[in-house]
């Protein structure tokens, strides 16, 4: 089901070089446009509609044209290294109880260690990203209003398909906003509306964008296709219910005011939408997860080890979690880079790594590992985590034979994830079934074959933990820590290894719960406000 999509990309190669592109080995992409395109000549043709949505899509799995050296979308940086979901997984999880990275490249160790400045690299390419989507997703809903359809003579039939694409694109312009909103705050502001060019975007405050996403979210929601019915890989009405839930469970850190009877309801809406628990926890991140999983996973980013050959994204995940004694075959690749592994406080939240209680824990490779992270830069300091293979359910090698690109998809959306979400907006008071959050606990733990729990032991720091078991290294956890605020200031009386820089892990400054507005950026708009603290 995902080639579809794969398809389109190779087709957008010879269409929107205007738009930017993607990165692929396929040979169709090796081609030159045969023409200069521009947006009234791309959008004359029905034929292209779909096209560019995939490349929409494509924003969030790959970097540029031609692969990773060669026609990014952005530059400036590492093409291999900046596609959107790399960037997203170090920002999320590296300055975390979950994550740690080997890797000296540049500034990224201030990730590690939470002492990140406005000038930091992988800040600026991650916001940078945020805002490279935004602005593609921006043209195409530009381009695809009545007014617009009925000027170029877009036929009836042509034109319902166009409209539904075009609430597909406002679902992932509002993702990136969300993740904007989330990570940076107070940012610049564009819509479709801004007039096309260079001028001075202006910026919004967090809870006015906390508003602009839920009102794009509410107007999607009846036009997108129902949720389980879109093709697989596009957005539906299940994922737009899921990032709302997502959005109201935040609401109090991002506006103030808690929303936990919404996150509740739209919870609700996505668990009775007919999604169902992958009956095995591991076939969650096999290279065939686009099939043994499709019951469970709510929205995915697509990849294909023939057509989305990136270093970024899923290759990452794969190759980075490999290293010391592990076998690369194993895990359907030809090397591992020695990268990422477990803290030890993510160790700590299984009371016995072999398995036998709790089939999560069974992701840990101890062998050759320590426990302990007491070098950041030693690889064999952590235990190493094998969660995302390049292997199908059945034990078969990806379709990359070459082994550097996998076929495994990132479930950015899964139907535990909303159990665990629903259960800890009714622990908060929200409105809503206590009975069902403990059955939506035990359903996910019950899955993983570990013990059912009482509803006296469903509380915040068990939900907190829970959710580290089930979501490690699914990019939640740094959003996680906190809304539960144990990520920083000095309420935040949890500490991490390297938290603050320092190997036992201390208190860090409360401002770090924002990431600052890039220097470069504020250099380029002066009309802009730096996140206090910075």
């Amino acid at each position: 089901m995902k080639k579809l999509l794969i398809r389109s990309l190779v087709a957008l190669a010879v269409t929107t070089s205007t738009l930017g592109g993607l990165s692929s080995c396929v040979k169709d992409l090796e081609r030159e446009p045969e023409f200069d395109p521009t947006s009234a000549l791309v959008y004359n043709d029905p034929a292209n509609y779909e096209s560019i949505l995939a490349k929409l899509y494509a924003g969030l799995a790959v970097s540029g044209q031609q692969g990773p050296s060669g026609n990014p979308d952005l530059r400036g940086f590492d093409e291999g290294t900046s596609p959107y979901l790399r960037m997203y997984w170090f920002t999320q999880e590296l300055p975390t109880d979950e994550a740690i990275i080997a890797w000296n490249d540049g500034d990224l160790p201030e990730l590690n260690r939470l002492t990140w400045t406005p000038s930091n690299t992988f800040v600026r390419t991650m916001y940078n990203r945020l805002f490279y989507q935004i602005t593609v997703c921006n043209e195409f809903i530009r381009e695809t209003t009545d007014s617009k359809l009925s000027e170029r003579g877009i036929a009836s039939t042509m034109a319902e398909s166009v409209k539904q694409y075009r609430a597909e694109a406002r679902f992932l312009r509002a993702l990136s906003y969300f993740h904007a909103l989330d990570m940076y705050g107070n940012v610049p502001f564009v819509t479709e509306n801004d007039p096309v060019g260079a001028f001075l975007p202006k910026q919004t405050t967090r809870a006015e964008l906390f508003s602009y996403v839920e009102s794009e979210l509410l107007a999607i929601e009846p036009e997108l296709v129902a949720a389980r019915q879109n093709q697989y890989g596009r957005a539906d009405r299940g994922a737009a219910q899921t990032l709302l839930a997502k959005l109201y469970l935040n609401a109090q850190i991002y506006t103030g005011q808690p929303k936990f009877t919404e996150a509740a309801t739209y919870a609700k809406k996505v668990i009775d939408s007919g999604y169902s628990l992958t009956p095995l926890y591991k076939n969650l991140f096999v290279a065939d997860n686009n099939i043994v999983a499709a019951n469970e996973i709510i929205f995915p980013i697509t990849f294909d080890g023939l057509r989305t050959k990136t270093f970024g994204g899923m290759t990452f995940l794969v190759h980075a979690g490999v290293g010391g004694d592990m076998d690369p075959a194993a895990y359907g690749i030809n090397g591992g880079w020695s990268g990422y592994r477990a803290k030890s406080t993510l160790a700590d939240k299984f009371t016995d790594l072999t398995g036998a209680n709790d089939d999560r824990a069974r992701n840990f490779v101890t062998e050759g590992q320590k426990r302990e992270n007491t070098d950041i830069f030693t690889f064999t300091d952590g235990y190493a985590l094998q969660k995302y293979r390049n292997v199908t359910s059945t034990g078969v090698k990806g379709s990359d034979t070459g082994g550097d690109h996998p076929d495994t998809d990132f479930p950015m959306f899964r139907l535990g994830d909303v159990y665990l979400m629903y259960a800890e907006a009714v622990v908060r008071g929200g409105a809503g079934s206590s009975a069902d959050a403990l059955r939506y606990v035990n359903l996910v733990r019950q899955r993983a074959k570990a013990s059912t729990i009482n509803a006296g032991q469903m509380t915040l720091d068990f939900l907190l933990d829970e959710r580290a078991r089930e979501l490690h290294m699914e990019c939640h956890r740094r959003t996680d820590l906190i809304r539960f605020g144990r990520f920083a200031g000095p309420s935040a009386n949890y500490n991490w290894p390297w938290k603050g820089g320092v190997v036992q892990g201390r208190p860090v400054a409360e401002a770090l719960n924002l990431y600052p507005i890039p220097s470069s950026d504020i250099t380029a708009n002066p009309t802009l406000k730096q996140n206090p603290g910075y």
